[in-house]
């Protein structure tokens, strides 16, 4: 497993998924990465400011990631480096994800509200990317490993081998316990994806999983109840590809679930 990112802007929720992220970096015995994209204060930015200002402004973000940096160091035992770059988060993350070959972004959740719901949130931006693993960290969650994972995916697509391959070496690593969860209008449709199935059987042989079906129109709900009767720790989705006129009445449930969670949500990108 490569180093973890950790994305950062200095609020609570980010202070709270650095810890979660130096947890897991701990576990794995990886590199952890702080990066925050800098970017002018609201309040400064209808101002004409001088470069020598803003160059004053990001030394000071830098300084507070070197800060954090040796604080998460000393705490938790591990290698961690920080990166600031003046960006936006969406187009700076991807080349540092690759010019450091890291395996996963963490990043905070937002709680749920009409306003996540309708134009999203920078989770809910990176999920879409569909790049990269992101997992997104609740503010009130801490990592005290992940005994049980909760995989919601549709059956009657294909799961790809390498979202498979991810998430077992996950389960393992964690010693964890993987319920696949499915859930459709019509369950009998499920024995006719055999080659899914089989998928599936293969990659997680050496995990303790199983399969639970639900029969209903309300993915969304049904998905919130099970990780309640499941006591998730995770929750693993694989964001999906809409065309043009499906994305006009369809809304990612990765990107739904992505706001008001109590436990992490890890989404795992087709590649």
């Amino acid at each position: 497993m490569g180093p973890i990112v950790a994305a950062t802007n200095f609020s609570k929720l980010s202070d709270n998924a650095e810890l979660y992220a130096a947890a897991l970096a701990k576990h794995f015995n990886v590199k952890l990465i702080l990066f925050n994209a800098f970017q002018i204060p609201l309040h400064a930015s209808n101002t004409l400011l001088p470069a020598a200002s803003i160059n004053d402004l990001m030394q000071n973000n830098i300084d507070r990631l070197e800060v954090t940096a040796k604080q998460l160091k000393t705490e938790f035992d591990i290698e961690v480096e920080y990166k600031c770059r003046y960006a936006q988060l969406e187009f700076n993350i991807d080349d540092l994800m690759c010019a450091n070959e890291s395996s996963l972004l963490v990043i905070g959740m937002s709680d749920k509200s009409l306003e996540q719901n309708l134009i999203g949130n920078p989770t809910t931006t990176l999920i879409s990317m569909k790049k990269f693993p992101v997992l997104a960290i609740p503010i009130h969650a801490k990592f005290n490993g992940m005994k049980k994972i909760l995989f919601a995916c549709d059956l009657m697509q294909d799961v790809p081998l390498k979202t498979l391959a991810k998430l077992r070496q996950i389960s393992t690593k964690l010693k964890s316990e993987v319920t696949v969860f499915y859930v459709d209008k019509m369950i009998d449709e499920l024995k006719f994806n055999k080659s899914t199935l089989g998928n599936i059987d293969k990659e997680l042989e050496q995990v303790d999983y199983l399969y639970k079906n639900v029969k209903s129109d309300t993915v969304i709900e049904e998905i919130e109840r099970e990780i309640k009767t499941f006591h998730s720790d995770l929750l693993v989705m694989i964001p999906r590809e809409y065309g043009f006129w499906e994305s006009l009445i369809h809304k990612s449930k990765t990107r739904v679930m992505a706001s008001g969670l109590n436990i992490p949500l890890l989404s795992i990108p087709v590649k």
